[in-house]
């Protein structure tokens, strides 16, 4: 399976791409059933809801033992997954959708296990909102050819904290000032309401993957349901791109997927 060229140009333009009904709704479930299971019994290495947003950009970008002290957190994130269970290393590495990574990377691709490779989680009524950020922030790399896949295990929707984009905010440059000691994007600072009246979300179902650049400004709300809103992402780059000696990205190893 490959992506059209208006598909292709869409992503490129956008710096995100929906690809609807993606996986089977069968092995999404398999997938959040061991999700729960880890969840459940809190199997580390994991991320807690504790003092998420206290974090520095420094601890964000250095940090490389994820077991956690805080047993009295929720767990926002599973991390390491794709050494956790064969059914999320299977997806990972799917086949069907490699040729559209490839495309999207224009480069042989390999999947880096040092960056997002989490179940993520938004629990209700506790976990925090996102703040408006860009994930290559606190990476490391040659260049910025990295892409996300995300892939919802249920319904995301406003109400659930679905993922929020800034089209083609992967090209802009900013100034410093428009981000915080954290580097998110302020919301109030004069220069970004415009541009953040330009957010746009689709509601996703079980199965929709999505697609998105390293670069480009995304959020999301709490979660103000009764159930848990669970996703599975995980980070691939282009092979010509290399992780900084000595950084946090390159402390994890990668898979290049032929």
């Amino acid at each position: 399976m490959t992506l059209t060229p208006l598909q292709l140009q869409d992503f490129q333009q956008n710096g995100f791409l929906i690809l609807s009904n993606f996986l089977e709704v069968q092995r999404c479930e398999a997938i959040l059933d061991v999700a729960k299971a880890h969840l459940k019994h809190r199997i580390e290495p994991i991320e807690t809801e504790l003092g998420y947003n206290a974090k520095s950009l420094e601890y964000r970008r250095d940090i490389t033992d994820y077991s956690s002290t805080k047993k009295e957190s929720q767990v926002r994130r599973l991390r390491q997954v794709y050494d956790r269970d064969i059914l999320f290393k299977e997806w990972m590495e799917d086949e069907k959708i490699r040729p559209i990574l490839k495309q999207v990377l224009d480069d042989e691709v390999v999947i880096t296990t040092a960056h997002h490779n989490s179940i993520m989680t938004k629990m209700p009524s506790l976990h925090s909102e996102t703040a408006w950020h860009q994930d290559r922030r606190y990476w490391s790399y040659s260049n910025d050819n990295l892409v996300s896949v995300w892939l919802a295990l249920g319904e995301e929707n406003l109400e659930n904290g679905v993922l929020e984009f800034i089209p083609k905010s992967h090209t802009m440059q900013f100034l410093a000032e428009q981000f915080g000691d954290k580097e998110y994007f302020l919301e109030d600072n004069p220069l970004n309401v415009s541009l953040i009246e330009t957010k746009v979300s689709s509601t996703l179902k079980a199965g929709d993957v999505v697609l998105f650049h390293c670069k480009l400004l995304h959020r999301a709300n709490r979660n103000s349901t009764t159930k848990p809103k669970i996703s599975f992402v995980y980070t691939v780059k282009g092979k010509r791109t290399e992780a900084t000696y000595g950084s946090r990205s390159a402390q994890y190893k990668e898979i290049l997927l032929s």
